[in-house]
C-alpha cells in the first residue's frame, strides 16, 4: 500500500505527536512498515517554509523535534522525483494541483489530507483521496506486516 500526505497532516502529527487519533495512528503504522511512504520534495519544500515561517507554528514545533521527524521521513520514505513538466490545473484550488501530480507520479494508492478542495474530488486516475480518519481505519485493517 503506498500513500503521500498533505502537508495538513504533517502539521497534525507534529502538533500533537503523542495524542491519540486517526493522524498518530498512520504515522504508527508507517513505523511499523504497514504502508510505503511516497516523499516528494516539493512536500518536504513545503512543509519545513510553513513551520519556518508561520509564527503560531514555529513557538510550537521545536527545531529538534523537526529535525528528528525530518530525518525519519528522508530515511524511511520513498522519494518522488521531481516533476519537471508544467504541472496542469485539476482541482479547485491550483496550490493544491502538485499533490495530485505527485501522487499519480508516485503510484499512490491514496492521497491522505484534510483539505475540502481534494477531498471533493474523491479520486483522481488510480489514487483515492480520502481523510486521516479514513485511511487510519484501513490501517488498522490490515495484517501486520512480514518482516
Amino acid at each position: 500500500m503506498r500513500a503521500l500526505l498533505d502537508n495538513n497532516i504533517y502539521v497534525s502529527y507534529l502538533l500533537t505527536p503523542h495524542q491519540p487519533g486517526s493522524i498518530h495512528a498512520i504515522f504508527e503504522a508507517f513505523q511499523q512498515g504497514k504502508f510505503t511512504l511516497l516523499l516528494p520534495e516539493a512536500v518536504m519544500d513545503e512543509l519545513t517554509e510553513v513551520i519556518s515561517n508561520r509564527p503560531h507554528l514555529a513557538g510550537r514545533i521545536k527545531p529538534e523535534q523537526w529535525n528528528l521527524f525530518r530525518k525519519l521521513l528522508q530515511s524511511s520514505a520513498e522519494i518522488v522525483p521531481v516533476i519537471e513538466q508544467t504541472i496542469p490545473a485539476i482541482g479547485r484550488d491550483a496550490k493544491d494541483d502538485y499533490l495530485l501530480a505527485y501522487a499519480v507520479i508516485g503510484d499512490a494508492d491514496y492521497l491522505v489530507t484534510g483539505d475540502k478542495d481534494l477531498l471533493v474530488l474523491k479520486r483522481i486516475a488510480d489514487v483515492a483521496i480520502i481523510t486521516s480518519i479514513q485511511f487510519a481505519a484501513l490501517l488498522a485493517s490490515q495484517p501486520p506486516p512480514n518482516n
